[in-house]
């Protein structure tokens, strides 16, 4: 297992939504299309209203994201490590890609071999990430040009893959493996489910940016764990704006 320094991680989550909030505000042709996407996946009983609702937001095609909290570990001279996090989020999508593509950029020209981590990024985040960013018109940096790359390639560290170890039928949830590894979760308040609700009924983008950050804090205590080193205290994260 490839085992990256710690410091030169960059952790990233991403929440995402729906680019309508409901499937009957769509134009004729994206319900067409939408329909045509879900067809053979969707429940039996199940109308195209209902899997919108459910489903939409986790397709690049028909989401868009709306936060990425990242995080980047720091020693000080006392031996204290910090974890310090930032989220990105608004209503403009573009503009907080390209917020982030300049923020990824900035850290490559201190930490040459930084590399992303999450919780199932390689099958979700990241490319999720790099569609949305194409079809917003935007170039893709060379990190992310990961199209046909060798899995050695591609640099990348996921919680969910290091979980598997080598088992590649199984799946778990990022709560689930905090729980087992008695990390304190992240669902305190809203889980990913309702962000939907939160972004579209309360439009509240403050607290969407607090339930991805505590993602990023779990995620960073799982590396911890696996590193058999202490996890995080509250005073060991720090919130930048």
């Amino acid at each position: 297992m490839n085992s990256p320094s710690i410091f030169d991680l960059f952790f990233i989550d991403i929440e995402t939504v729906p680019v309508s909030p409901a499937y009957d505000q769509l134009p004729e042709e994206w319900k067409s299309l939408w329909s045509d996407k879900i067809s053979k996946t969707m429940p039996e009983n199940s109308t195209p209203e209902e899997s919108w609702l459910q489903r939409a937001g986790i397709f690049a095609e028909f989401g868009k994201v709306v936060c990425i909290s990242t995080g980047y570990f720091l020693l000080h001279e006392n031996g204290q490590l910090e974890l310090r996090i930032k989220s990105i989020f608004g209503d403009d999508e573009k503009e907080l890609l390209q917020e982030f593509i300049m923020m990824s950029q900035q850290l490559l020209k201190h930490k040459k071999y930084f590399e992303f981590c999450g919780h199932n990024i390689r099958e979700f985040d990241i490319p999720y990430l790099c569609r949305r960013m194409l079809i917003n018109g935007l170039d893709l940096p060379p990190y992310l040009f990961i199209q046909g790359a060798k899995p050695w390639e591609v640099r990348m560290v996921d919680t969910l893959q290091w979980w598997k170890f080598g088992d590649y039928k199984n799946f778990i949830s990022l709560n689930l493996l905090a729980h087992v590894l008695n990390i304190p979760t992240s669902k305190t308040d809203i889980d990913g489910s309702k962000v939907q609700e939160v972004y579209y009924a309360d439009h509240d983008l403050p607290r969407i940016a607090a339930y991805c950050q505590r993602d990023v804090v779990v995620v960073a205590n799982i590396i911890l764990r696996f590193k058999n080193m202490p996890i995080l205290d509250d005073a060991s994260v720090t919130i930048v704006n």
